[in-house]
């Protein structure tokens, strides 16, 4: 049986982060009555664009009491409870440092079991966890396994019914203008099963699967905004910055490999794929970094860093939220968010599968409209003659766990 919710849909929102969740669920009709945040930047940021009240401190010093006393909650009251937690210990990135992850050994995936400790003292009516794909990686479930249990014990003490349904989602598939992919759980108190919405949009655009529309573009998101040309703060620095103009749209270093179509200045697949990498008009960006390193991209197509706005637009957060913090902080920020757009997706179908409201015809709120005014590939320039001296031959990755960081690491003894 459905329970009888209040109008406003109230939910508890953790790791809140600058919003992404929320954002989405806000579209969909949901209203944050309380969001739990670490980071000052974050809640400053939430505050100038928000009224939604907010926590402000580490969530292991953070009891369930006060969650619900700020939201104006009882026990059991809250439509439901949303958060990504952080994503350290089961990202990819954890393996690239050290071969392997401490994943439910570390101490960052305390986070994990914070939000299950809020779920057991709040008991909402649904939930929502968001995370890296590593959480779900075969052969490596610790995360997944853990959750299980945690809810097969919140069940058996509380009398509850959490189920658990998991799905990785690649947020581009639904029309979000970046290639992003994540790991979606999502569960309702009453045992009630849900299905993941299937994609609407495909990366061909020739509707030969179902009614599927193109991708959205990085030229759909930003292509109106202006060039930002005179904005030296976006300028490249570091070794590789003059490199960048000599790689085509919608390539990477590989462009300057032997099996590139520039100069063999590295070897193949010997760095990382976002290094040098730059946007195309005609497609959906790559996955926006929260911190990323001088090289890595994702690139602006006019040879320079993207915007704070651009990002923004990127992850389809709403167009009108102000930041007014530094570029670094916009970009870690928006980089860790949920595409909002995505988010809207989810907020949507749990409303009609969880709480049996009448389904959402309308189009989405957080999207960006398709263009029509594509313009021509930027022109490619050629080589600087600084980095002439690396053209050559160069040996390719040898393979998965051969490379020189692999051999670099020592050998786990059985």
């Amino acid at each position: 049986m459905l329970v009888a919710l209040k109008p406003s849909l109230n939910l508890i929102s953790l790791y809140t982060g600058v919003g992404g969740l929320d954002f989405g669920f806000e579209a969909a009709g949901f209203r944050t009555a309380v969001a739990v945040e670490l980071d000052s930047v974050a809640c400053s940021v939430i505050r100038k664009n928000r009224k939604w009240p907010i926590i402000e401190g580490d969530i292991s010093a953070v009891s369930s009491k006060k969650i619900l006393r700020v939201a104006q909650l009882k026990k059991r009251e809250a439509a439901l409870l949303i958060g990504g937690p952080p994503c350290q210990p089961f990202s990819k990135s954890s393996y690239w440092a050290s071969g392997d992850a401490r994943r439910l050994n570390d101490p960052r995936a305390l986070t994990l079991k914070e939000y299950l400790r809020v779920l057991k003292d709040t008991l909402p009516h649904a939930f929502l966890i968001e995370n890296v794909l590593g959480l779900g990686y075969s052969g490596k479930s610790e995360g997944l396994d853990f959750i299980r249990r945690e809810l097969a014990s919140i069940n058996e003490t509380t009398g509850t019914n959490y189920s658990m349904q998991i799905e990785a989602l690649n947020a581009a598939n639904f029309g979000v203008p970046q290639l992003r992919e994540r790991i979606f759980i999502i569960g309702a108190r009453d045992g009630r099963q849900f299905r993941f919405p299937t994609s609407t949009h495909s990366p061909d655009g020739s509707y030969t699967s179902g009614d599927l529309k193109p991708y959205l573009t990085s030229w759909d998101a930003i292509g109106d905004l202006a060039a930002d040309a005179d904005d030296h703060s976006l300028s490249l620095t570091g070794k590789w910055a003059d490199l960048l103009p000599s790689i085509p749209e919608g390539q990477n270093y590989l462009w300057h490999t032997a099996r590139g179509g520039g100069e063999a200045l590295f070897g193949w697949r010997t760095r990382y794929w976002n290094f040098m990498l730059k946007l195309a008009k005609d497609q959906p960006s790559w996955t926006i970094q929260a911190q990323p390193g001088p090289a890595t991209g994702p690139f602006h197509w006019r040879n320079r860093k993207l915007s704070a706005l651009e990002i923004s637009r990127l992850q389809t957060l709403p167009r009108d939220l102000k930041y007014d913090v530094s570029r670094s902080d916009a970009q870690r920020l928006v980089g860790n968010a949920v595409p909002s757009a995505l988010a809207e997706v989810l907020a949507r179908e749990i409303k009609t599968q969880l709480f049996g409201l009448r389904k959402t015809r309308s189009d989405l709120r957080l999207l960006p409209n398709r263009r029509t005014d594509l313009p021509s590939p930027e022109k490619v320039m050629s080589l600087p003659s600084k980095y002439r001296f690396l053209i050559g031959s160069h040996a390719d990755h040898p393979g998965t766990g051969k490379g020189a960081g692999a051999l670099r690491r020592p050998r786990r003894v059985a």
